[in-house]
């Protein structure tokens, strides 16, 4: 395991499920003191060294008895929203397309897109994702591909 503040430099203290700050003063004890977590780590070529993340303590321990939540943002106007961290590890193991979301209009799927990656940036790193903005039928609709 990585040393607790070089993985916490690596993200810039933010936890990578619920994308809050960590602080790194805080015990290892309290359930918002930080945690390494290598849930989903990707084995490095170079042998036994995985990617390891920052997590909040509460967030690492709560992940292990239920699927991570990464939530929305309420001043994104998005209807049917999937739940994003299901939709990036289905993409990881299968690849391919999915409909993520869907919205108003172009302005507010660019704003939702935009997020979205910056979001996945952090929660998947290693994944080269991308989205696509389609209209139709009176709404836009937002999908997130691999490659």
């Amino acid at each position: 395991m990585s040393d607790l503040n070089a993985v916490g430099d690596q993200d810039n203290w933010i936890c990578w499920l619920c994308d809050k700050p960590v602080d790194p003063d805080l015990s290892v004890n309290n359930d918002q003191g930080p945690s390494v977590d290598s849930y989903g780590a990707i084995r490095v070529k170079k042998g036994a060294d995985f990617v390891e993340r920052l997590a909040h303590r509460q967030c690492n321990t709560m992940k292990g008895k239920i699927s991570p939540v990464v939530p929305w943002p309420k001043e994104l106007l998005v209807v049917d929203p999937s739940p994003i961290f299901e939709t990036v590890e289905r993409l990881r193991k299968k690849g391919g397309r999915e409909i993520i979301a869907r919205c108003p209009d172009q302005q507010d799927a660019e704003q939702a897109s935009e997020w979205l990656l910056d979001r996945i940036s952090r929660l998947a790193p290693e994944l080269n994702l991308s989205t696509q903005i389609t209209a139709g039928g009176g709404q836009v609709v937002l999908a997130l591909k691999l490659g």
